[in-house]
């Protein structure tokens, strides 16, 4: 009997031994043509094999790359990619950036740096000032629900002052209840409310006084009808 372990190692699992010794074979024929026909049978049988890859982008250059690692970086074929070398796939990665918002102040989230950045870029006015206070705003509310604690407005002052590098300052505000933002919105939340109200308390009252006038009308119809049958 004739274990796995005594046969040859497989160099990618997941195609099975099958392949690896059609490839084998056809690293074996005499001429180029030959191979290179076999190749394209054999990158035919890779895909049905393994048809997720189908789903993957040029996953057609990613079977012959699979092919070539298949036959140890030797094959003689007409292959339309080039064949990446065995240094090509051994080389790492890039190392990934890792972000800027870390310890204390990574629940804040990479939004809140990009709203900063524009916020440090505005010109002084109403709108950087109205910004600066919608970062503060939403800097709470972050905080309260990833610590599930109340937050005083002084620790948001800081943090912002801090991701901002001295640059973004609300030291001069009392509190983010009382910010020039949070009143307008309140204001014009409340302007609006009271005069969709006052909108449908007139509605009903000219729909009432319209009921009314149609009563009255039906009532006069009614009279008159009556008087013209007792002169009769």
């Amino acid at each position: 009997m004739e274990y796995n372990t005594q046969k040859t190692q497989l160099h990618m699992p997941e195609y099975g031994r099958i392949i690896q010794q059609l490839v084998e074979r056809c690293k074996e024929l005499p001429t180029k043509e030959e191979r290179s026909e076999m190749a394209m049978a054999i990158i035919d049988f890779m895909g049905q094999r393994n048809p997720q890859l189908r789903d993957e982008e040029n996953y057609k250059h990613k079977l012959w790359d699979h092919l070539f690692i298949l036959s140890e970086y030797d094959l003689d074929v007409d292959s339309p990619y080039p064949f990446p070398t065995r240094e090509e796939l051994a080389e790492k990665p890039k190392r990934m950036e890792y972000p800027k918002l870390q310890g204390d102040f990574k629940f804040y989230g990479k939004s809140i740096l990009q709203l900063i950045e524009k916020a440090i870029e505005l010109e002084p006015g109403d709108e950087k000032e109205a910004l600066i206070e919608v970062i503060a705003n939403n800097m709470k509310k972050s905080y309260n629900v990833y610590n599930k604690e109340h937050v005083t407005d002084d620790v948001i002052f800081r943090h912002l002052k801090e991701l901002s590098e001295n640059r973004l300052d609300l030291t001069g505000i009392e509190s983010l209840e009382k910010s020039k933002i949070y009143y307008t919105t309140n204001n014009n939340n409340r302007n609006n409310s009271n005069n969709s109200n006052n909108n449908r308390n007139n509605n009903g009252r000219n729909n009432s006084n319209t009921s009314n006038n149609k009563d009255q009308t039906n009532k006069r119809r009614h009279n008159n009808n009556n008087n013209h049958k007792n002169r009769k």
